[in-house]
Protein backbone atom coordinates (compact mmCIF):
# COMPACT_ATOMS: atom_id res chain seq x y z
CA UNK A 1 0.00 0.00 0.00
CA UNK A 2 1.31 3.60 -0.90
CA UNK A 3 0.65 6.64 1.17
CA UNK A 4 0.17 9.56 0.01
CA UNK A 5 1.98 12.93 1.40
CA UNK A 6 -0.20 16.25 0.76
CA UNK A 7 1.87 19.47 0.31
CA UNK A 8 -0.18 22.51 1.40
CA UNK A 9 1.10 25.89 -0.01
CA UNK A 10 -1.13 28.90 0.47
CA UNK A 11 -2.94 29.16 -2.64
CA UNK A 12 -1.28 25.84 -3.83
CA UNK A 13 -2.71 22.41 -3.26
CA UNK A 14 -1.21 19.12 -4.50
CA UNK A 15 -0.36 15.64 -3.64
CA UNK A 16 3.17 15.17 -3.15
CA UNK A 17 4.36 12.53 -5.17
CA UNK A 18 1.63 12.62 -8.22
CA UNK A 19 3.47 12.22 -11.28
CA UNK A 20 -0.08 13.75 -12.96
CA UNK A 21 -0.52 17.75 -13.59
CA UNK A 22 -0.78 19.63 -10.55
CA UNK A 23 -3.19 22.94 -10.31
CA UNK A 24 -2.48 26.43 -8.37
CA UNK A 25 -5.35 28.19 -7.27
CA UNK A 26 -5.40 31.63 -7.85
CA UNK A 27 -8.70 34.41 -8.20
CA UNK A 28 -9.58 35.93 -11.82
CA UNK A 29 -11.03 39.54 -11.33
CA UNK A 30 -12.79 40.33 -13.99
CA UNK A 31 -15.65 42.97 -16.15
CA UNK A 32 -18.84 40.70 -16.62
CA UNK A 33 -21.21 41.87 -19.56
CA UNK A 34 -23.04 43.81 -16.72
CA UNK A 35 -20.48 45.65 -16.76
CA UNK A 36 -19.19 44.55 -12.57
CA UNK A 37 -16.38 43.23 -11.92
CA UNK A 38 -16.57 39.36 -10.77
CA UNK A 39 -14.27 36.82 -8.91
CA UNK A 40 -13.92 33.73 -10.74
CA UNK A 41 -11.80 30.67 -9.05
CA UNK A 42 -9.45 29.44 -12.03
CA UNK A 43 -6.57 26.58 -11.65
CA UNK A 44 -3.32 27.24 -13.25
CA UNK A 45 -1.97 23.95 -14.71
CA UNK A 46 1.95 23.52 -13.26
CA UNK A 47 3.21 20.18 -15.52
CA UNK A 48 5.87 18.24 -13.47
CA UNK A 49 9.93 19.05 -14.20
CA UNK A 50 12.24 16.88 -11.93
CA UNK A 51 11.00 16.98 -8.73
CA UNK A 52 9.00 20.01 -8.73
CA UNK A 53 6.25 21.89 -10.92
CA UNK A 54 5.77 24.73 -13.16
CA UNK A 55 3.46 26.27 -15.57
CA UNK A 56 4.15 27.43 -19.12
CA UNK A 57 6.18 31.15 -19.08
CA UNK A 58 3.66 34.04 -19.70
CA UNK A 59 4.77 37.07 -21.53
CA UNK A 60 4.93 40.16 -19.05
CA UNK A 61 6.01 43.69 -19.09
CA UNK A 62 8.05 43.42 -15.89
CA UNK A 63 7.45 43.75 -12.44
CA UNK A 64 6.31 46.42 -9.76
CA UNK A 65 6.63 46.44 -6.15
CA UNK A 66 4.35 48.76 -4.32
CA UNK A 67 3.75 49.84 -0.34
CA UNK A 68 -0.31 50.91 0.40
CA UNK A 69 -0.38 52.07 4.45
CA UNK A 70 -2.71 50.34 6.68
CA UNK A 71 -5.72 53.07 5.91
CA UNK A 72 -5.22 52.75 2.11
CA UNK A 73 -8.66 52.86 0.12
CA UNK A 74 -9.69 53.41 -3.39
CA UNK A 75 -12.95 53.45 -4.27
CA UNK A 76 -14.67 51.97 -7.79
CA UNK A 77 -11.37 52.15 -10.54
CA UNK A 78 -10.61 49.45 -13.14
CA UNK A 79 -7.85 47.48 -13.82
CA UNK A 80 -5.23 49.80 -15.08
CA UNK A 81 -4.07 46.68 -17.64
CA UNK A 82 -4.31 42.79 -17.42
CA UNK A 83 -1.98 41.89 -14.33
CA UNK A 84 -1.27 39.47 -11.84
CA UNK A 85 -1.21 40.90 -8.30
CA UNK A 86 0.64 39.13 -5.33
CA UNK A 87 0.25 40.27 -2.00
CA UNK A 88 3.39 39.79 -0.21
CA UNK A 89 2.50 40.89 3.44
CA UNK A 90 -0.42 42.73 5.20
CA UNK A 91 -3.67 41.98 4.12
CA UNK A 92 -6.42 43.55 1.28
CA UNK A 93 -9.94 43.34 0.62
CA UNK A 94 -11.19 43.48 -3.35
CA UNK A 95 -15.38 44.50 -3.35
CA UNK A 96 -17.03 44.06 -6.48
CA UNK A 97 -20.24 46.08 -7.47
CA UNK A 98 -22.85 43.21 -6.36
CA UNK A 99 -21.27 43.76 -2.80
CA UNK A 100 -19.00 40.39 -2.76
CA UNK A 101 -15.71 41.11 -0.77
CA UNK A 102 -12.99 38.52 -1.43
CA UNK A 103 -10.23 39.36 1.04
CA UNK A 104 -6.03 38.24 0.01
CA UNK A 105 -3.22 37.96 2.20
CA UNK A 106 0.50 37.13 1.97
CA UNK A 107 0.92 34.65 -0.97
CA UNK A 108 -2.52 34.93 -2.53
CA UNK A 109 -2.51 35.64 -6.37
CA UNK A 110 -5.48 37.86 -8.21
CA UNK A 111 -5.48 37.74 -11.57
CA UNK A 112 -6.81 41.26 -12.85
CA UNK A 113 -8.41 41.68 -16.18
CA UNK A 114 -11.58 44.24 -14.72
CA UNK A 115 -10.03 46.65 -17.40
CA UNK A 116 -13.50 48.17 -18.37
CA UNK A 117 -16.47 48.55 -16.49
CA UNK A 118 -16.71 50.05 -13.04
CA UNK A 119 -14.26 48.04 -11.60
CA UNK A 120 -13.69 47.55 -7.92
CA UNK A 121 -13.18 48.88 -4.37
CA UNK A 122 -9.95 48.12 -3.04
CA UNK A 123 -9.05 48.62 0.44
CA UNK A 124 -6.24 47.18 3.27
CA UNK A 125 -7.70 45.97 5.96
CA UNK A 126 -5.76 44.29 9.70
CA UNK A 127 -4.40 47.52 10.75
CA UNK A 128 -0.80 46.70 9.26
CA UNK A 129 0.53 48.13 5.57
CA UNK A 130 0.30 45.92 2.55
CA UNK A 131 3.50 45.03 0.67
CA UNK A 132 2.45 44.09 -3.17
CA UNK A 133 3.73 43.53 -6.85
CA UNK A 134 2.15 44.03 -9.95
CA UNK A 135 3.13 42.07 -12.76
CA UNK A 136 1.25 43.08 -16.26
CA UNK A 137 0.95 41.25 -18.94
CA UNK A 138 1.77 41.31 -22.41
Amino acid sequence: MTSVLFVVIPALLFPGDSPTNRLMKIVRLYAGADNESHFEDIEVELNPIRHMAASALQPTHGIMFRFAPPTHLSNYHPAPRRQYVITLSGQVEIETGDGTIRRFGAGDVMLAEDTTGRGHITRVVGGQPRHYVFIPLK
